[in-house]
């Protein structure tokens, strides 16, 4: 399920929104109303694991689902 792709551990987050930074696709986004993050496009993830390595409270899980075709590294 594509909504399970990336999930945050809210009771794990600081709040730091270094996750909201490092993804550059905004399947993360910031919510101000209630002042934490959220996996806003769970189905635009490329699975980069940007937002997993950035995380200083290793509060988010990456889990690629279905199948994508992977580029070739150049």
């Amino acid at each position: 399920m594509a909504s399970e792709a990336v999930s945050i551990d809210l009771n794990m987050c600081n709040g730091c929104k270094v996750c909201v930074d490092a993804c550059f696709v905004d399947v993360i986004r910031w919510d101000d109303e209630k002042k934490r993050p959220i996996v806003a496009y769970p189905e635009d993830c490329v699975w980069c694991f940007a937002c997993k390595i950035a995380c200083p409270t290793g509060c988010i899980k990456v889990v690629p689902t279905g199948f994508r075709r992977i580029p070739a590294a150049y």
